[in-house]
């Protein structure tokens, strides 16, 4: 009893000191240091002072404003290259791993996508629909209006890669910009919905293949830390398996060689965790827009019953 208890108190010691040094790397070693290394919750933090420093500045910094707005514009179309020529990538990333582990092997686990998949459905279609309803907008609509960027982040497997595209989506159905500007990279960080739902799922699914005993109050214990742990989670595809090994780490109940059963089917589970991501931060924005009024109710509207060619294949030149 004295050895599990230490071993217990070790484990939350270490725990809180990883927690520690996760809230501490927030604050980049220099400016340039977040973006060389693609550390998103560093660069929210500079746009989110730069742009107090912005405002603080008057007229003085207009001219800095209006030569970011324009340069936006630029690296919307460079992103818009890369994500047509990205579902080649994809495909030789999926038929890679098929070919190495097998199609038996990923047969053998499609009762864990199985049920991912199903997790995620319901809590698009059943919470965020629910959400939607009673903020008097319909789901399914939005899911139609934002389809294209749907199949990018189906080809891509990361819902970064419709991040413009989104953005100026949901401006031109009428959410103010201030509040697009901030609530979409805020909930790449602090609103992954479908990546805190693979980590519960994945994390049950090892407990159960290796055979190990997880009691309520350690499921409880688990699940907060999933919560945590699951913001600033975004990145390239494949971060959040990484993210999911620090998690087996520092919990040290669950054996960390548990992952490599997963590993075969991780890309297929990625589509849809991303999918699940860029829906809840889209409707989240929206909920978000009505709350503070900035949304302009009948264009919502007009937009979701009707959307242009130019708007579908070229939203951000109607921004």
């Amino acid at each position: 009893m004295r050895v599990f208890f230490c071993h217990s108190t070790f484990s939350h010691k270490r725990m809180l000191h990883l927690e520690l040094e996760r809230a501490l790397n927030i604050i980049p070693n220099t400016f340039f240091d977040a973006f060389a290394k693609g550390e998103i919750l560093q660069i929210l933090l500079i746009a989110i002072l730069f742009g107090f420093a912005l405002h603080a500045a008057g007229e003085k910094g207009r001219l800095i404003l209006t030569i970011i707005d324009q340069s936006s514009h630029l690296f919307f179309k460079i992103v818009g290259i890369v994500t047509k020529a990205a579902p080649i990538g994809a495909f030789g990333a999926m038929a890679f791993t098929i070919g190495k582990y097998g199609l038996a092997t990923v047969f053998s686990l499609g009762k864990l996508i199985g049920v991912f998949y199903f997790s995620c459905l319901i809590f698009i279609f059943v919470v965020l629909g629910s959400i939607a309803f009673l903020h008097k907008f319909n789901l399914w609509k939005f899911l139609k209006y934002i389809k294209e960027e749907l199949l990018i982040v189906l080809g891509t497997s990361s819902s970064e890669s419709a991040l413009p595209r989104l953005m100026a989506k949901l401006e031109n159905l009428g959410v103010s910009k201030a509040v697009v500007g901030l609530a979409i990279p805020a909930g790449y960080s602090l609103n992954l919905d479908g990546s805190s739902m693979y980590f519960s799922v994945a994390l049950v699914f090892i407990a159960q293949a290796t055979n190990t005993p997880l009691d309520w109050m350690q499921q409880i214990t688990i699940l907060a830390i999933l919560l945590i742990a699951s913001k600033g989670a975004a990145g390239v595809t494949g971060s959040a398996f990484i993210v999911l090994s620090a998690i087996l780490s520092s919990i040290g109940t669950i054996p960390v060689e548990g992952l490599v059963i997963i590993l075969g089917i991780d890309r297929f589970m990625s589509e849809t965790r991303g999918l699940t991501n860029l829906i809840g931060n889209g409707v989240a924005t929206i909920v978000i827009g009505k709350w503070c009024n900035h949304v302009n109710h009948q264009q919502l509207t007009a937009h979701l019953n009707q959307e242009t060619f130019a708007e579908a294949n070229n939203p951000e030149t109607l921004v």
